[in-house]
Order: C-alpha cells, then sequence, then structure tokens
C-alpha cells in the first residue's frame, strides 16, 4: 500500500485563516469528487469557519474521561475504519488527552498517512520545536505544544497561509478569532503588532528555506550547473590566516543588506597531509561565523580556485568574498593568484569581492603545516628554472648582453643554480649546476662551441663552480626540507595542544572529536569502532559523515586502539607522517569515550542513591509519621468498642473526631508520598489550560481553618495557562506549610500580582523565618527544618508544591517576609492569546 500524502496549511499566527483554508481545499476536492471526510476540525464558535463545515462528512470523536472531566479527540481507528481518501486533521502540534492511542496528533496523523490515506492538516510556526526559544523570547510565551521540525519538512506541500499585522488586528477586533471579552487582552499582549511581525518573518524565513531545499533536490535531479540567484548566497574563501576574521565580518554585513541572505565560509585544504592551516585560528573563524548565523565547510582539493568555484556552484552562491593576496609584488611571477583566478573563471553569474586587510602585501610566510616534501607546483618550477633557467640566461648574454666575463657569467648562473634550489629542492637545482657548467664550458670558455679549455684558470674556475654549485643547493634545499618538518611539528603540536586542551577541559564530545579529526585530515567520514573480543563483531561507538566505515577493513586509514578499539577514516590514504597525530587523535577519541561513559554510570548512581534516599526516608515515614495516626485512630475505635465504660455523647463525639482527624491527617500524608512517588517516576502529565487564578485558591485553601488565611485574589488578573489540579495542590501544599508555622494568631496572607508575563502567588506567614542557606533545603524531601516534631508530618509538602510548580511551567522560591517570617513565591505563566481557549491542552490552530 503506498503512503499517503501529507499537505500541511502553515499559518504565521493564530487566526489567519488555516482552518478556513483547509475546509476550502476539502469543498473543492469534494466537487471534483473526491472521497473528502472531516477527522478533527475544531471552529471554536467562530461563524465563518462553523459554516465552511456544512455539507462536510464528519467522523465521530473519541469521547474520554480525564480527571472528572470529558474531552473529545480524533478517534483514530474510526477513521481507519472510514478509510477515506482524503482526512482532514486540525492542529498537529496538539497534544491528546492522558489515555489517548498516541501521545501527540502528529503520530496519529502518521497512522493515518502510514494506512494510504491523504492527510490535509495545519499548524502554526510557533509550535515548531526548534523556534521554542526564539518564540518565548519574542512574545514572552513558552510553548508547551510543539511538532518536530521534520514531520513538517517531510510533508508532501506545504502552504504558507499569511496576513498582514494590520490586518490581523482588525480581524481580532471585529471579533472574527476571539469572543469580545477576549479582545482586548490578546491585542495588548501576544498580538502585539511587534509580535505579529517577527512570527510572521520566521515562518517566511522557514517556509523560505523549505522552498530552498525543493529547489537543491531540483538541481541535484536534473542536473542544473548554472546559478541561479533566487537569494544571496555569500561563500567567503578563508585561508586559515588572520585576515579570515575581517572578511567573515564584511560577508555578513553583505548578507545583511538583502533578506535572506546566508554566509558560507570554506577553507580549502590540500589533499597532501595535514591542513596547511592552524588549527586554533580555524577554530576561532569556525565559532565567529556561527555566531553571526552563517555556517562554517572544509572541502578538499589541491587546485584551490577551481575547488572554491565548483563548491560555490554547488550551493547555488551568488557572491564570493576574498581577501587581497598576502603575497608580495615578486611572488606574482609565479602566477596570478587565487582571487585573480577565481575572478576571471567565476563567469557573469557569480559575483567577486576582493577585501583588503591588514596582512595584504605582507607575504604569507612559513606554510604551518605543509609535509617535507615539496608541493608538485614547486617541483616543476624548481625544473624549469634548473634547465631552461640556463639557457635563457645564454642567450640573452651571447646575444643581447655584451661581453661581461668568465667571472660574471659564472655568478649568473650560481645564482640560477640557488633560485633552483629555493623552489624546487636538491635535484632541480643539481641539473641547474651540470647544465650551467656545460653552457659555460661551450659558450663562454676559451675556445668557444667546444668542450675543451684550453687555460687551466678556466678548469679550476668551472670546477669551483660545480663545487659551490651543488653545495649552495644542498645547504639550500636542507634547509627548506628542515623548515617544512619544523613548520609541520609546530602544526602537530598546535593540533594536539588545541585537542589536549578541550579533553582536559571536558568540552570535546565524541562527535565533535570526530568531526575534528576528519576536517583536520580532510577525509569523508570517521568512525570509532570497538568490540568486547576477538570473537564479536564490531559496532560503532560514534561517527560522523556520509558512509562510515562498518568494520577497520573497510577503511582507507585504520588506526588501532587497544585490542578492541579502532579508529577508522574514508577518504582517502593518509600519508604514514600523518598517523603520528591520528594515533593521538585516536587515544583521546577513546578517552572521551570512557568518559562519556563514566559519566553515564555516575549519573545512574546519582539516580539510584536518590532512589535509595528517598526508599529509606519513606520507610521512617511509614514506620512513624503514618503510624501515629493509625495508633491514635486504633485507640479511639477501641475506646468506642469497650464495654467497661459507658461513654457520654460528648465522649463519644470527641472520640469521632479523633478518629476523623487521624484519618483526614492519614490521607494527608499518603496523598503527599503518592505525588512524590508521581514525580521521581516522572509520571506526572499535567493537562495545561487557561484557568481564573480566584477560581483555584480559595479551592486550595479548604485544608485550613478559615480564619487562618487572609486572601487577597484581584479579579482583574491575567488568566494564568496551568493544569488546575496540580496547581490546586501546590497553593494547598504551601499553605498548608504557612498555616502550621505561622504565629499564634497571625494571619497567612494569600495574596496575587501580576508582573510582565507571569503571575505571582505570595504565600506570607509571620513564622521564625528560614535563614538564606536553608532555603533551598526545605524543598527537599523528607526535610524538615529546625525543631519541628516527628509528628509534624513527613516533610513532603513543600517539595511536592516545587515539584508541581515545575510540572506546569513556573516556579517556586522562599524569600524572607519584611518584619519576619517566610513567603512563599508561586510565579505561574499567563495565558497566551491563543486561538483554542476551553480545550485541556493548547491549541494549535
Amino acid at each position: 500500500m503506498a503512503r499517503g500524502k501529507l499537505r500541511i496549511y502553515l499559518g504565521a499566527a493564530p487566526g489567519v485563516g488555516k482552518t478556513y483554508a483547509m475546509l476550502s481545499e476539502a469543498h473543492r476536492r469534494i466537487e471534483r469528487g473526491t472521497d473528502c471526510v472531516v477527522a478533527f476540525v475544531e471552529h471554536h464558535h467562530r461563524p465563518r469557519t462553523e459554516v465552511m463545515l456544512h455539507g462536510l462528512e464528519q467522523v465521530t470523536r473519541k469521547e474520554l474521561d480525564y480527571r472528572g472531566a470529558t474531552f473529545t479527540e480524533m478517534d483514530v481507528d474510526a477513521v481507519l475504519r472510514r478509510a477515506p481518501a482524503v482526512a482532514l486533521v486540525d492542529e498537529l502540534a496538539h497534544t491528546n488527552v492522558p489515555g489517548s492511542r498516541n501521545t501527540k496528533r502528529w503520530q496519529d496523523v502518521e497512522e493515518l498517512l502510514a494506512a494510504g490515506i491523504d492527510v490535509i492538516s495545519t499548524v502554526n510556526i510557533q509550535h515548531l520545536e526548534s523556534l521554542g526559544d526564539v518564540v518565548e523570547s519574542i512574545t514572552g510565551v513558552r510553548q508547551r505544544e510543539t511538532v518536530p521540525d521534520e514531520v513538517v519538512r517531510r510533508a508532501d506541500q506545504i502552504e504558507l497561509v499569511d496576513m498582514s499585522p494590520e490586518a490581523l488586528r482588525r480581524r481580532m477586533a471585529h471579533g472574527n478569532i476571539y469572543k469580545p471579552d477576549k479582545v482586548d487582552a490578546a491585542l495588548s499582549n501576544y498580538f502585539r503588532p511587534g509580535n505579529l511581525t517577527a512570527l510572521r518573518e520566521l515562518a517566511l524565513l522557514w517556509v523560505a528555506d523549505r522552498v530552498d531545499a525543493y529547489l537543491t533536490e531540483y538541481r541535484s535531479a536534473h542536473q542544473v550547473s548554472t546559478i541561479w540567484g533566487s537569494r544571496e548566497r555569500i561563500v567567503v574563501g578563508l585561508t586559515g590566516g588572520p585576515e579570515g576574521r575581517t572578511l567573515i565580518r564584511r560577508a555578513a554585513r553583505l548578507a545583511e543588506k538583502g533578506a535572506g541572505g546566508e554566509v558560507l565560509a570554506v577553507y580549502i585544504s590540500r589533499s597532501d597531509g595535514l591542513t596547511s592551516a592552524s588549527p586554533k585560528e580555524l577554530a576561532v573563524q569556525r565559532t565567529l561565523v556561527e555566531d553571526l548565523g552563517g555556517t562554517f565547510h572544509q572541502v578538499v582539493g589541491d587546485d584551490i580556485p577551481a575547488a572554491l568555484l565548483d563548491f560555490s556552484r554547488g550551493v547555488n552562491a551568488t557572491q564570493i568574498v576574498l581577501g587581497v593576496s598576502r603575497r608580495r609584488s615578486w611572488q606574482y611571477a609565479f602566477g596570478p593568484g587565487v582571487g585573480a583566478t577565481v575572478a576571471r573563471e567565476s563567469g557573469p553569474d557569480l559575483d567577486v569581492h576582493l577585501i583588503t586587510h591588514d596582512e595584504a602585501g605582507k607575504g604569507r610566510g612559513l606554510p604551518v603545516a605543509r609535509g617535507a616534501r615539496l608541493g608538485r607546483a614547486r617541483v616543476i618550477w624548481g625544473w624549469l628554472v634548473g634547465v631552461l633557467g640556463p639557457v635563457l640566461l645564454t642567450w640573452l648574454l651571447t646575444s643581447a648582453v655584451p661581453e661581461v666575463g668568465l667571472a660574471n657569467d659564472m655568478l649568473l648562473f650560481l645564482s640560477l643554480t640557488v633560485a633552483a634550489a629555493l623552489v624546487g629542492g636538491l635535484f632541480p637545482a643539481l641539473a641547474s649546476a651540470v647544465v650551467g657548467s656545460l653552457l659555460l664550458n661551450w659558450f663562454f670558455t676559451p675556445p668557444v662551441h667546444t668542450f675543451t679549455i684550453a687555460d687551466p684558470e678556466n678548469i679550476v674556475a668551472i670546477v669551483i663552480f660545480v663545487g659551490v654549485a651543488l653545495s649552495v643547493a644542498s645547504v639550500v634545499d636542507l634547509a627548506a626540507r628542515r623548515t617544512h618538518q619544523a613548520a609541520r611539528l609546530r602544526a602537530e603540536s598546535e593540533i594536539l595542544s588545541f585537542l589536549a586542551g578541550n579533553i582536559l577541559r571536558g568540552e570535546t564530545s565524541l562527535e565533535a572529536l570526530l568531526e575534528r579529526v576528519r576536517e583536520t585530515f580532510g577525509m569523508d567520514s570517521a568512525a570509532l569502532l570497538e568490540r568486547t573480543d576477538e570473537t564479536t563483531p564490531w559496532t560503532c561507538a560514534g561517527s560522523v559523515g556520509p558512509r562510515p566505515a562498518e568494520i577497520p577493513e573497510d577503511a582507507d586509514v585504520d588506526v588501532p586502539v587497544g585490542d578492541h578499539m579502532a579508529l577508522s577514516l574514508r577518504g582517502r590514504v593518509l600519508p604514514a607522517a600523518d598517523r603520528r597525530v591520528l594515533a593521538a587523535f585516536a587515544a583521546q577519541a577513546a578517552v572521551v569515550l570512557d568518559r562519556q561513559r563514566l559519566q553515564r554510570e555516575a549519573d545512574r548512581a546519582k539516580e539510584l542513591a536518590e532512589g535509595n534516599r528517598i526508599r529509606t526516608a519513606l520507610l521512617a515515614a511509614v514506620s512513624h509519621d503514618l503510624r501515629t495516626p493509625l495508633a491514635g485512630i486504633k485507640a479511639a475505635v477501641s475506646s468506642l468498642r469497650s464495654d467497661d465504660v459507658e461513654w457520654s455523647e460528648q465522649d463519644q463525639a470527641e472520640l469521632l473526631e479523633a478518629i476523623e482527624e487521624g484519618a483526614d491527617r492519614l490521607d494527608h500524608l499518603v496523598g503527599n508520598l503518592l505525588d512524590m512517588s508521581r514525580l521521581q517516576t516522572g509520571t506526572v502529565t499535567p493537562i495545561i489550560r487557561e484557568t481564573d487564578l480566584d477560581e483555584v485558591v480559595p479551592i486550595a485553601l479548604g485544608g485550613v481553618p478559615e480564619d487562618s488565611v487572609e486572601l487577597d485574589i484581584p479579579e482583574t488578573l491575567p488568566m494564568v495557562y496551568v493544569d488546575r489540579g496540580l496547581l490546586e495542590r501546590a497553593v494547598a501544599n504551601v499553605v498548608e506549610n504557612a498555616v502550621k508555622y505561622s504565629a499564634s494568631g497571625e494571619k497567612v496572607l494569600v495574596s496575587a500580582s501580576a508582573l510582565a508575563d507571569r503571575v505571582e502567588v505570595r504565600v506570607v506567614d509571620r513564622g521564625p523565618g528560614v535563614p538564606d542557606e536553608a532555603k533551598e533545603q526545605i524543598f527537599e524531601p523528607f526535610q524538615r527544618y529546625g525543631d519541628s516534631p516527628r509528628g509534624a508530618g513527613v516533610g513532603l509538602g513543600l517539595a511536592v508544591a516545587r515539584g508541581f510548580a515545575d510540572a506546569i511551567g513556573g516556579t517556586l522560591n522562599a524569600e524572607d517576609t519584611p518584619g519576619g517570617g517566610l513567603t512563599m513565591v508561586l510565579a505561574i505563566p499567563t495565558a497566551p492569546e491563543r486561538e483554542q481557549l476551553d480545550l485541556p491542552a493548547a491549541a494549535t490552530s
């Protein structure tokens, strides 16, 4: 059975018309004869949306009971039995009521798609999981109902439903979205023009990224090599030098001039061993470009201009930013340079910017990490200088320049030999010495045009020339090789120092370390493989890059770590000189893996220790605190059943009252123990919805005497966004604790006030107070401050209250009461003005 198609209407904000657009599409499909049903659509009492439901078949919803209330959810089984061609499912990010088939509605949609049913759904941009922090920073509201980005990205069609902030606010003011009594609060909070503009920009950029992914797939499938400038993409070519920071900042400013601009920094490393740039400087530049919102890339290529242009065209870039060459003027004799070559070959569709910087013209200096052997280009130039140079010099001296004397001729030929040694090494210099000596003998040593030397002094001069040339060539070549070796050792030491520093500081994860290996050596993938013994198969402990090796034999480079672990790399065969550094990386990878496992074991041990502490304290509580009320109940019941005493009605009433108090106390203790157990096991599932605080707090005061609390809850407070049951239990525990410790005759004050995007409930007592160093201790399980008697409880009230506060997205902290006492501050989030107002979970439309 073919998988169904998913179409999503993505909204920039609540109320832009996603559900209306979805229902309009359903009517169009029905007119074309498509079997289309409404699996779940919520109209929120909006007349225009409700009218659009007329004429559409609706699958009966499933009713669920939770905490004494009845809720309705989509009946997945009923939709599967109906098996329509197209199903309409509203609010993709919705969280189902506990007891439903799946936790999230998008999981219900996955079942429908797997059954071959096409689905049309809706979601708002603020409910995408990756944008949670951004949306919270804009609106001040944390979206608790989210859908993974990948679920939305996998949709076959994504249609943006957009509206200008002014038009949306007008729609809100006309009462087309929320009820009239909610409009003013919505316009002044969530639906402020700035919020709507920012959300709109997020939606446009997210959809643009998705469109860009479609475009990349299309260009790849149709092998389109020309650049389509649909958006500004700026590639920054890095050399690893300090000028890279200037280039990155300049590229970021260029990107800011056009909406949606993107910066891609790329470093091209050669394939002859370690990269030629300082790893420390590259790490700094990577951090800088990521901080500026760009991405860092590293590719391998010996022809730097060609590799840079291939990368730029591959990512559909529109501009390239390069720095003015650091070479000195005379070095341009060896070629035009990377910048000029890229500018010449970029073509009309790719702009090249050459940026000046402080390092321009100062020389490239010594290579940082080249191998001991010279590059191919330098060897070729060395042979050209060593062989063709003497020929050209001979032609110049014999035809264009008057005779300057044999001694000067020898010095000129010696200069060419030294130049050949500097450029190409020993063998081009030897060739230059041989060719130069022959040319000197033939053209400049009498008798000319013969290899015979008449004057013995000339013989000595030629021999000295050859000896000096060979000696100078050897010394120059040796110095060059020692320089390159020193540079390589310096590069290795920098890499190892940087690696060791990160490892010691604990800043590197296994994946980050493997990525560092892959980039340093220019490999395609890196994997750390391990096995328990010689007979068991290899398993991958961590990997980066495409197609990592599954066994060491499949890798291009394999470095064993002990007997049962290996670092395997794919991409190319590395020279033997690189294996020393690679072995250090492999050893560090094993250390990082061991440290991660030890950390996980330590975390598990900590959890076990905490669990043991809780169990020990629970046994102590059961052995004493729970037995105390049971003993009182048993004594009272035994007294009432005794035939030896004739109890008066007043005595019987007192005994019954003692039984009731003991039962209430026992119920309270058991309730706190059960709540603490739920918090410890993570089974508390809050049902978040809008709630009036003045409806919850009075109910929470039912467990304390009426004259012990003074209540001050203004009716003008905004709605809060909480689980009513958990909020009630948290307030009840805090108030009961305050009443217990408050001074005799002093009432506990419970007040509330609005502050920014939250409401603070303050419970103020005039008791002995708590010092600062103990303010966090009182929130730990089974902790009672001071000399509280054993009969005062098991010390769970505040721990349970804080746990419930955390579960509903709030905080609970202790402060000193001015004049003496303790103030508990419970901060809870206010309700965002969203579409779904009456359901148990947050609206997602």
